[in-house]
């Protein structure tokens, strides 16, 4: 227990406290989501102080109701008052799970409903036609073919991309092991073709990139021969995407959207899917059914004769 210390009758701004370390130190979160809670609790705080609440005990589901208004006057999106909420529930869960306490006033409230816009993908000609777009002839070609490869045939978020070290990748082995948001570890298979393209770089075209006064572990490097950033894959990206004339808006991500649409495109088991992608909530993984859907949509109106 965290709150050893703590009690119903301690002030919001320690109980705040308490709960932000324990999202830091016991759950590892993120810096990111470290961030996040902590800009959402305080704007719940300040709204309570203004409301002259400073107890726990003080705090009921109309003050609630009245601070989501509040997010909205100041227009805040429906996503982000969503979050906010979900900050607030998990605050006090945590306090009822620490002091022995039965108060919510989060109980009943309903948030925001989102709508989750289905993610362009790329078809799997489109795949093929960028994968074969860096000229393996140099180290950077290398690099890059390397790159798109992997992260397409595993899905990955580009941060888990980049942040992938020579000790991930055993030419005899058929597994990454990715460390993904929250610093959770998943093995994701890997394909003959990406591990073909990591095996060419790391022969021919990482040590080229590599400086000996710059020893790093990355396994993708820049021209410095330091490990390369998002940014720096921002740009890389958009140089190849430069040579073509495709109207699907492509972002990092796009690959792994592509990843999942194609795996349940081909008959993949939605539960493997969301294992594969590190998903906590198969709900975030769903939305690739309705890409598929769409997909299929399509199918119909290009090639059955009473499709339009």
């Amino acid at each position: 227990m965290v709150t050893s210390y703590l009690s119903v009758r301690s002030s919001l701004d320690d109980l705040c406290d308490a709960f932000i370390s324990y999202m830091q130190l016991e759950k590892s979160a993120s810096q990111n989501t470290f961030e996040s809670y902590a800009l959402d609790l305080k704007r719940y705080l300040s709204f309570l102080n203004d409301k002259g609440i400073d107890q726990l005990e003080n705090i009921t589901s109309n003050h609630v109701r009245q601070w989501l208004q509040l997010l909205y006057n100041l227009g805040l999106v429906d996503s982000s008052r969503a979050r906010n909420l979900s900050t607030v529930r998990s605050f006090h869960r945590f306090l009822i799970r620490e002091l022995d306490t039965d108060h919510d006033p989060t109980t009943g409230i309903q948030g925001p409903r989102i709508h989750r816009p289905i993610p362009e993908v790329l078809t799997y000609d489109q795949i093929q036609d960028l994968l074969a777009l860096p000229k393996t002839g140099t180290p950077f070609g290398l690099r890059d073919r390397a790159m798109f490869e992997v992260i397409y045939a595993c899905g990955l978020r580009v941060s888990e991309l980049l942040g992938l070290h020579k000790t991930n990748f055993r030419a005899d082995g058929d597994f990454l092991l990715i460390l993904g948001k929250g610093s959770k570890e998943r093995l994701v298979p890997i394909g003959a073709p990406a591990k073909r393209a990591v095996q060419q770089y790391l022969l021919n075209g990482r040590p080229l990139l590599s400086k000996p006064k710059k020893r790093t572990d990355a396994l993708f490097l820049n021209i410095r021969g330091e490990p390369l950033s998002r940014m720096g894959f921002w740009k890389i990206l958009n140089g190849y995407l430069a040579e073509v004339s495709w109207k699907t808006r492509v972002t990092p991500h796009t690959f792994r959207h592509s990843f999942a649409t194609h795996l349940l495109e081909g008959g993949a088991d939605l539960r493997s899917v969301q294992e594969m992608l590190g998903h906590a909530d198969i709900s975030t993984t769903q939305i690739y059914t309705h890409v598929d859907r769409e997909f299929l949509k399509e199918q119909i109106r290009s090639f059955h004769p009473r499709g339009h």
